[in-house]
């Protein structure tokens, strides 16, 4: 049975796996976030959903060779921010589909979504969402969107956790405290195939 593995690596930096082809979305600078040193990754392909320091790092992934890319990708383009990217430019949602897989990394959103955009993100097997705020959508703001698509599988990211992450971005109970069961994972990686139960995922920060 095809699965997908996804591995947290800090802040809003992942590593899909699928087959034998690697994915990284938003990389940060080396010790850029609070909490989180220098990354450790290679990768086929490193989506960005914009540039700034702890996102657009593609620089620092090291470049892996000679793999087929199995997946279909789709650029979706929203806003950082509230107000059409004044405040802070645009951010790009990256939806992945391969073999009835599909995925998608929200990036840096920061705006309400229109009907066409949320169509492009209806039958999502994983989600990674922010849901720390202020620079972001925020706790509520992520549930209302995850309400709207329903994605079986929804990992949070871009949050406080104590001394990780960016000082000023609401923690991650602020996002739980609103249902009453997730999965917290022991460690910083998820397996999903077409039999894992919908949930929230909760991974763990592993420093390389």
């Amino acid at each position: 049975m095809n699965k997908l593995e996804l591995r947290w690596l800090g802040h809003a930096c992942f590593e899909l796996k699928y087959k034998d082809f690697t994915v990284v979305f938003d990389p940060f600078e080396d010790n850029y976030v609070r909490g989180f040193g220098a990354l450790d990754v290679a990768a086929d392909l490193v989506l960005c959903s914009h540039f700034h320091n702890d996102h657009g790092a593609a620089n620092v992934v090291q470049p892996l060779e000679g793999h087929e890319n199995p997946f279909q990708v789709t650029g979706i383009q929203t806003f950082h921010d509230p107000e059409q990217g004044a405040l802070r430019g645009e951010n790009v949602i990256y939806v992945l589909e391969a073999d009835g897989f599909k995925v998608a990394h929200l990036g840096d959103l920061g705006c309400e979504l229109t009907p066409d955009q949320l169509d492009q993100l209806m039958d999502l097997d994983v989600v990674m969402i922010p849901v720390g705020g202020f620079y972001t959508i925020g706790p509520d703001e992520a549930w209302d969107l995850i309400e709207a698509i329903q994605p079986r599988v929804i990992i949070p990211m871009h949050y406080k956790l104590g001394d990780l992450g960016l000082a000023n971005v609401a923690e991650l109970s602020d996002f739980l405290v609103q249902i009453e069961e997730y999965n917290e994972y022991p460690g910083n990686t998820i397996t999903v195939d077409k039999k894992t139960e919908a949930q929230v995922a909760v991974l763990k920060f592993i420093p390389n």
